[in-house]
């Protein structure tokens, strides 16, 4: 029997679409940084060209405090291409602190243990020479 051939999970593309490598290079450094916006006070996550709260690009980066909530996870057990080694993994909404919802991985937990509003914080993932990606665990 043999077995089928493995798809490497793909890795991140910054500015496949728009500018995202503020974010990435933040990541190097370990700090997880969102759009805010300055006319409204507000952050906002993903990153977007202009503002959800005022149409406009007046838009900066700052820092998150890498401190959240779950809000809802649901753990992996059947992978999509490219993750077959990393399953089982939870894949959760957090609220973070400063006021969005981000889609990460939880590390270092048990699904059976997991409840709303656990408090978490955030972690890094190293994908690459190049890449980090946030993840959380229980605080």
């Amino acid at each position: 029997m043999s077995e089928a051939k493995k798809t490497p999970r793909p890795l991140p593309r910054p500015d496949i679409y728009m500018k995202t490598r503020p974010f990435w290079e933040a990541a190097k450094q370990h700090k997880l940084i969102l759009q805010f916006c300055k006319d409204t006070n507000q952050y906002q996550w993903f990153p977007r060209p202009v503002s959800i709260y005022s149409g406009k690009r007046n838009l900066e980066w700052r820092e998150a405090s890498g401190k959240g909530t779950l809000y809802s996870w649901t753990n992996t057990l059947v992978p999509w291409p490219g993750h077959e080694d990393r399953v089982p993994y939870i894949c959760a909404l957090v609220d973070l602190e400063e006021g969005v919802r981000i889609l990460v991985n939880l590390i270092n937990s048990d699904a059976s243990k997991l409840r709303d509003g656990l408090p978490v914080k955030l972690s890094w993932e190293k994908l690459s020479e190049e890449f980090n990606v946030p993840v959380f665990e229980p605080a």
